[in-house]
């Protein structure tokens, strides 16, 4: 198909369409990076920014992403929206005028004639399928190989990520790594003045006293079950230790319920659900140790945001962590219970590394922020409206 627009010159304003209308309500994971980015590109001086919505979203958006045009068209139900996205969206592409279409979470719609983007946030539907749910697993395996090789350009939110998609899906589109950001101005250490206000923050969850924190979607590839077995060797010598394991419930529960009741530990795991960021920030500076035991992912944002609050970080080796813990963590090997049991009582019980890990996970997270994350993505947009000739595929 012939493009409805003349690509923009050189160093004139982008328009960028993002489809938004697969965020939920409450944003975990690919949700906040879709938030983050939405704010950002909303005020970057190079994009003029349209942002696709499902019908009944648009006061949020619109609050989001402060001046951007917000087109509500997305059917509300999962299905319809899909539907609607293969075969409606290259007609919107079209009547908005814009010069990029960006999926920001793995799918594009069919006979696009501008040229496009596609965030590719990890490829566990590939490695780790059993922690997915069986339909999910068919259908993002598909749109990944597709999408990837369909987009202009392709952006990963981490070099493994990028590294792992050149492997399963040979003659990709070029390739950016865009790695997610920190909000510095929630997630950071705490001062004296902020204890208090922590603690209130955190009362109405009946979260207090001393704990170890994991924050994320309660789901298998969190490797919830080996933490559970891991806290329960620790309280036999430590009975005011609790574990808070916080976020929404996904799927596949079962694992987890089995570990709390056969390791009989029902009465000192806290499950508060889903928080929001300020109390997600007080959470981390309050924490004893922040475990993030996933036995897989394409970035693992939370991890990076407790290291930026300071708090003392056990995480697993052989993941997309690698890239950024550097020595502010202490690592595991995924599904391993005792060698995790072992680093947990390290980060708990050894002042040394106690004090390490609280002075330099601020500092290794610091260069990460949603400010860089937004400028690769207005990098990579650009790329695909004005492609070189002696550009190379990552």
């Amino acid at each position: 198909m012939t493009p409805h627009r003349e690509a923009p010159k050189y160093g004139a304003r982008v328009r960028v369409l993002l489809d938004v209308s697969a965020v939920p309500n409450q944003p975990v994971g690919a949700g906040v990076y879709t938030v983050a980015i939405a704010a950002g590109l909303a005020a970057h001086a190079d994009i003029d920014l349209v942002v696709l919505c499902r019908r009944d979203d648009a006061p949020r958006w619109e609050q989001i992403a402060s001046g951007a045009e917000v087109i509500a068209a997305v059917p509300t139900a999962r299905p319809a929206r899909l539907a609607w996205e293969r075969t409606r969206g290259a007609h919107l592409a079209h009547t908005a005028r814009v010069d990029l279409w960006h999926g920001p979470h793995y799918t594009l719609p069919d006979r696009l004639s501008v040229p496009s983007v596609v965030t590719v946030h990890d490829l566990t539907f590939f490695d780790a399928p059993e922690t997915h749910e069986r339909a999910k697993v068919w259908f993002f395996r598909h749109a990944i190989e597709r999408n990837a090789r369909r987009a202009t350009r392709v952006l990963c939110v981490s070099h493994t990520t990028a590294a792992r998609l050149g492997e399963l899906v040979p003659g990709h589109a070029p390739t950016a790594v865009a790695h997610h950001g920190v909000d510095h101005d929630r997630f950071r250490v705490g001062g004296p003045d902020d204890r208090a206000a922590d603690d209130a923050c955190l009362a109405p969850h009946g979260i207090a006293g001393r704990y170890i924190a994991f924050v994320g979607t309660i789901q298998p590839r969190k490797g919830l079950p080996v933490l559970v077995e891991a806290f329960a060797d620790l309280v036999r010598d430590d009975p005011d230790l609790r574990l808070v394991l916080a976020g929404g419930d996904g799927w596949g529960l079962d694992d987890l319920r089995h570990a709390i009741t056969h390791n009989r530990v029902a009465t000192r795991v806290l499950r508060p659900g889903y928080l929001d960021n300020a109390t997600v920030a007080a959470l981390y500076r309050r924490a004893a140790v922040v475990a993030y035991p996933s036995l897989a992912e394409g970035f693992g944002l939370p991890a990076l945001e407790a290291m930026a609050c300071g708090a003392p970080l056990v995480t697993t080796s052989g993941t997309a962590m690698d890239e950024f813990v550097d020595d502010a963590a202490l690592v595991v090997p995924p599904g391993d219970a005792p060698a995790l049991a072992a680093a947990l009582r390290r980060a708990l019980y050894e002042p040394d590394t106690v004090e390490r890990l609280h002075r330099r996970g601020p500092i290794v997270a610091q260069p990460y922020t949603w400010a860089g994350c937004v400028e690769a993505h207005v990098a990579a947009y650009r790329a695909a409206v004005q492609p070189r000739n002696d550009e190379a595929v990552v």
